[in-house]
């Protein structure tokens, strides 16, 4: 920090930022109390997945698609599925249906839980790990691992395995299980709910920072249900609805010098918040009756402004996510066939998901035989990168008056909130404070 006159500027700068998908940093620059300067740099490898999916048969892009992430494969394979299912006009039988989003439902849970319990407890209690943690908080850890096992069982059972998923494809699934044959998950999932419950309870206990911003929420909608594996209509907070084929209409995906990935806002320049509280936002009144009681007693608004508080967010979709699983499967009728029969043809659709840090959207077009032409994926980090960015800005008066060592895990904390999609978790931050000539 240097004094020049009546001129103060401060520089803070996040070297190495891991808990996201590559690499990446953070450099924040505040003169006389305004933020003059904000990067959230992202310089992970090009990864150029749409261009080598150019040639691709439907279902071999929904096998490719889920290696974009080892923690949210479904939310890529089923963003691609449907995206193909509207070019084809094919439409899934109700068992079908089900099945998928039960499947789903396993990824929410194994998601949920590793974000809430092993990656952003620690921020909370003041652990650099969850293997740190453990020591003083076994139960807790546990309880983690006991939920995230149960959500890995429901993609081991429907996908074959818990990581990249094998069984599903195009119109359903390569095959289905028989109905007994869901009985010992049915046992894990019931226990995992009550962990799920117990979750809620204690994430709303958790001393989260007084810290609020105003967000323009974006997720699906569909209909009746809480979204999870579809939604044909896309909901902006204080905006109009848009269809999915017009949702690349109002948002602008473009590059900052700063970062190899790009950055999604509306149109007017607007970041966007996609994830947990944008769902809350639009669907509260649509969870299920167990989770929108342990909304209640938890304290939440369906506006959670907070994004320190999205943990309690994410634990109540959890407790649905366990509870709609349960219903599923009590529920289940075993479909006359794996999948439905689809003829290729020269076309173009569109699909999303709500993955479980946010809405994923799918574009494909194909020629005669099938075969993918040209593909757009719009993933949701890449999404909420410019929201994180203008809240670290909103955050940086409140570094002002903290130490190193504050200002370095409040950062953390934030960032964290967002659950970006990871490829690895075993840095933290490195915040300095560059005294400027």
């Amino acid at each position: 920090m240097t004094t020049d006159g009546e001129t103060k500027e401060t520089t803070y700068k996040v070297d190495l930022l891991t808990r996201v998908e590559g690499e990446g940093s953070f450099t924040l620059r505040v003169k006389d109390g305004e933020v003059v300067g904000a990067a959230l740099s992202i310089f992970e490898a090009p990864r150029f997945f749409e261009a080598f999916l150019r040639g691709r048969a439907p279902d071999e892009t929904v096998d490719i698609v889920a290696r974009i992430c080892g923690i949210c494969p479904i939310a890529y394979q089923v963003g691609a599925s449907r995206a193909f299912e509207r070019a084809f006009g094919i439409a899934l039988s109700p068992p079908l249906a089900a099945l998928r989003r039960l499947l789903y439902c396993g990824e929410w849970i194994e998601s949920h839980a590793l974000h809430v319990y092993m990656l952003h407890a620690p921020d909370f209690l003041g652990y650099l790990s969850a293997v740190e943690m453990a020591a003083d908080h076994r139960a807790l850890v546990e309880r983690g691992l006991r939920m995230k096992r149960a959500g890995n069982a429901v993609l081991e059972h429907l996908g074959g395995r818990a990581t990249h998923p094998v069984s599903p494809r195009v119109g359903g699934f390569h095959a289905v299980p028989r109905r007994q044959a869901l009985a010992p998950l049915r046992e894990e999932l019931a226990r995992g709910l009550e962990d799920a419950l117990e979750t809620v309870r204690w994430t709303a206990s958790l001393d989260a920072p007084d810290f609020t911003q105003d967000y323009v929420y974006v997720c699906l909608d569909d209909g009746e249900r809480y979204p999870i594996e579809a939604g044909d209509t896309v909901l902006f907070s204080g905006r109009d609805a848009v269809s999915l084929d017009a949702f690349p209409d109002v948002i602008v995906e473009h590059h900052v010098e700063h970062s190899n990935a790009l950055q999604a806002r509306l149109t007017d320049g607007t970041p966007y918040l996609t994830g947990p509280m944008a769902r809350l936002h639009h669907h509260a009144d649509k969870l299920h009756p167990l989770a929108a009681e342990a909304m209640r007693e938890a304290g939440l608004g369906r506006s959670e402004n907070n994004p320190y508080r999205s943990i309690v967010v994410r634990a109540v979709e959890t407790v649905h996510a366990f509870a709609d699983a349960l219903a599923l499967i009590d529920g289940y009728e075993m479909p006359d066939a794996p999948y439905v029969p689809w003829t290729p043809k020269a076309a173009a659709g569109t699909g999303a998901s709500e993955a479980p840090r946010g809405l994923c959207w799918h574009r494909y077009e194909t020629d005669e035989a099938g075969l993918v032409t040209d593909a757009r994926i719009i993933p949701p980090t890449s999404q909420n990168q410019a929201r994180i960015e203008d809240d670290l800005r909103g955050l940086a008066p409140h570094l002002l008056a903290l130490d190193h060592a504050r200002a370095t895990h409040l950062c953390e904390k934030l960032i964290r909130a967002y659950d970006p999609c990871i490829s690895c978790a075993t840095h933290f931050l490195d915040l300095r404070i560059e005294e400027t000539p």
